[in-house]
């Protein structure tokens, strides 16, 4: 076989062997020094949002800087051919993208589609049920995009920050993702009552809107979700409607979802908002910034100023609590954009107390420094009264509550008292002789049981 027939085959196998590297195959490099050295190392993404990952790129860096001193220094401009494998050699495992899975559908055979329940520029989220455990999950579905594409990377970074945050009560829990069909599809949870971009526009259309107490408690829990962000070094950067989901909860479970801050202040409601939509997520730390919706977008961001980026999210929030009291929709250019970039508050349709409009403003004032952060807004005396009232709601209902869990154990254990004697009687054959026509049994015409269901 001519050199370039071996040529062409070790190309064929290279590219071969590139197409299935998403599920941890080995890429061949074609040449026998280096695949033996990197045989045992699988081909992996490095999540950016880790700590790790700093370490790793910077270990890299060093180990390349390194090497090319040590072979400049030794071999001079003699070396400059074998310059390109030496830099190959130390190189960071290749970058996995979506493009290159090749397994059977695991949405078809793990999941039974039952709706589709969003649509939009990121492609299509989905309810499903999952075969094996019956429960219903929201499956995320990713366009087709171009490998390296805008598309491609907002759908990495969407699941390297759900991987990193865990859970918590007020962000949408992330189950797990993968590549099908050169998409990326993330197993989300279920949130029942859609988000608050669908409950906002419901709203306008019959000129109603949530009430101050509503917006407080909105403010407060979204709050608390983009704290615990912001705690793990990240910033979500498209704070909106949209994005912002709803679970409808019986009082008795939301009692489970509540966080260490929702427990001190007693507070539970019967609507949990949780964040969502991940795709924009960057760390405060040399921030990648994908500018989300322009609508609810801090100026300072569009002036390329990622100095205070917690503060854009404070800025975004405050528009979206804004749209939820029944304002009209958010500008996204004009006069009136540049309005409330200035810190003047759109026409609100309701009358509002005096101290929770001068925090909204504050929310949105030009100088992002002078905006609360998320810390300071849990803390603030108008969303501390706001806690204190929904928990005296809360407690009246756990209370009685608690009241009729008493009663029904107390009936429950009177009637299990005189069911054992009566069988005692029965067994041990005692009778009642008051009359000879009448004469019984004791117990003849008692309840036997008392089935009783204890909340």
């Amino acid at each position: 076989m001519s050199h370039s027939g071996q040529n062409k085959q070790g190309v064929g196998s290279a590219s071969s062997s590139r197409r299935v590297a998403l599920f941890g195959n080995v890429e061949s490099t074609g040449k026998p020094g280096l695949d033996s050295r990197r045989s045992q190392t699988p081909l992996v993404n490095i999540n950016p949002f880790t700590p790790e990952s700093l370490l790793i790129q910077s270990a890299t860096q060093q180990r390349n800087s390194r090497k090319r001193a040590h072979y400049n220094d030794s071999c001079g401009e003699d070396m400059e051919v074998s310059d390109a494998e030496t830099e190959e050699e130390v190189l960071p495992p290749k970058r996995i993208t979506m493009m290159e899975s090749n397994m059977n559908s695991r949405y078809a055979s793990e999941f039974h589609e039952l709706e589709k329940i969003g649509c939009g520029e990121y492609g299509a989220v989905f309810k499903c049920v999952k075969r094996l455990d019956g429960c219903v999950y929201a499956i995320k579905c990713s366009k087709k995009p171009l490998a390296g594409s805008v598309d491609e990377q907002n759908a990495l970074r969407e699941v390297y920050a759900h991987a990193v945050l865990g859970q918590h009560p007020h962000v949408v829990r992330y189950y797990s993702a993968w590549a099908e069909d050169d998409r990326m599809l993330i197993q989300n949870e279920y949130c029942n009552a859609g988000t608050l971009s669908d409950v906002t526009a419901k709203n306008y259309r019959r000129l109603g809107f949530l009430s101050e107490l509503e917006l407080k408690d909105l403010l407060l829990q979204v709050t608390r979700g983009l704290k615990y962000i912001h705690s793990s070094s990240l910033v979500h950067m498209d704070i909106k409607p949209s994005n912002i989901f709803i679970s409808r909860k019986t009082i008795g479970s939301v009692v489970d979802t509540c966080d260490e801050e929702d427990e001190k202040d007693g507070l539970a409601t019967s609507v949990v908002y949780k964040i969502g939509d991940l795709g924009h997520v960057t760390r405060l730390n040399n921030p990648q910034v994908e500018e989300g919706d322009s609508r609810f977008l801090a100026n300072e961001v569009l002036q390329e100023d990622y100095s205070n980026l917690t503060k854009a999210d404070v800025f975004s929030l405050a528009l979206t609590v804004i749209s939820a009291s029944g304002a009209e929709p958010m500008p996204s250019n004009g006069d009136k954009w540049h309005q409330i970039r200035q810190g003047k508050l759109p026409p609100i349709p309701q009358v509002l107390s005096q101290q929770f409009l001068s925090l909204l403003k504050l929310m949105i004032h030009p100088d992002p420094a002078r905006r609360p952060s998320t810390f300071d807004l849990i803390k603030h005396p108008v969303l501390l009264t706001a806690a204190r009232m929904s928990a005296d709601l809360l407690r009246v209902e756990l209370n009685a509550e608690k009241f009729k869990n008493a009663l029904l154990q107390k009936e429950l254990k009177k009637a299990q008292i005189d069911t054992t004697a009566a069988e005692e009687k029965v067994l041990t054959g005692s009778t009642v002789q008051s009359d000879p026509k009448t004469s019984r049994l004791v117990g003849k015409k008692m309840n036997r049981s008392m089935s009783l269901t204890i909340y």
